[in-house]
């Protein structure tokens, strides 16, 4: 199991931009399979919309990885 943080620019990121900025998956279509599938988790709880808004402190788990919002 790995954490880091990976930092936005802005206040808030939508979820399917944060995977791919923070290497989690490759592509938006991979990001949409992964949220359709309750493969990603949103301080710790399954997210299933791929425009969640995520903030600074926020925690994305997938297939075991966990990436703080920074």
């Amino acid at each position: 199991m790995s954490r880091r943080t990976v930092s936005i620019r802005d206040d808030s990121i939508r979820l399917g931009q944060f995977l791919k900025l923070a290497d989690l998956i490759d592509q938006g279509a991979d990001a949409r399979q992964a949220i359709t599938n309750g493969q990603v988790r949103v301080n710790g709880e399954v997210e299933r919309r791929r425009g969640r808004q995520l903030t600074h402190g926020d925690e994305v788990e997938v297939r075991g990885e966990f990436v703080e919002v920074g």
